[in-house]
């Protein structure tokens, strides 16, 4: 039996479910993540985003079977890997919740990040430095990607 992907979703993904820009790839997605194809890391700060979203987006997470959900808690080492993020300029202060995404993936190992953030999360320049700093501070490589890459 083949070991499963690790995603790590962030909000923006289960906000596409129901917006007809991104629908069209984020729908498959999901359908595949129902179908037990993979693990989903659902962070706490995921969750915490979630709270403010209308009803059908919370609705959504709350669909998928418990079974296929890791929960992951942001810890002291997340807060400082998103820190150094910020401090070697990936990414502005404004962005740190994204930054806290990436470090919960990173240290988490997740085969991915999925996100639709294009300016700050799925962006060829901002991977560059975030896997910069991973490296620097000996995590792996995060990949990180569009829900696109999993619509089949």
């Amino acid at each position: 039996m083949t070991k499963k992907l690790k995603l790590y979703l962030d909000t923006s993904v289960f906000g596409g479910f129901f917006e007809k820009e991104f629908e069209e790839h984020t729908r498959p997605l999901f359908e595949r993540i129902a179908n037990g194809e993979f693990i989903l890391l659902i962070s706490d700060a995921t969750q915490e985003e979630l709270v403010t979203a209308p009803p059908h987006v919370r609705d959504l997470l709350a669909s998928i079977n418990v079974n296929y959900i890791e929960d992951v808690k942001t810890t002291d080492e997340a807060y400082d890997l998103a820190k150094e993020y910020i401090k070697e300029n990936v990414v502005g202060q404004t962005s740190f919740t994204d930054c806290i995404h990436i470090a919960l993936a990173t240290i988490r190992k997740a085969d991915y990040l999925v996100s639709w953030n294009f300016k700050h999360i799925v962006n060829v320049q901002r991977i560059r430095g975030y896997n910069a700093i991973n490296i620097k501070n000996g995590y792996s490589l995060i990949e990180i990607r569009s829900p696109r890459e999993f619509a089949l």
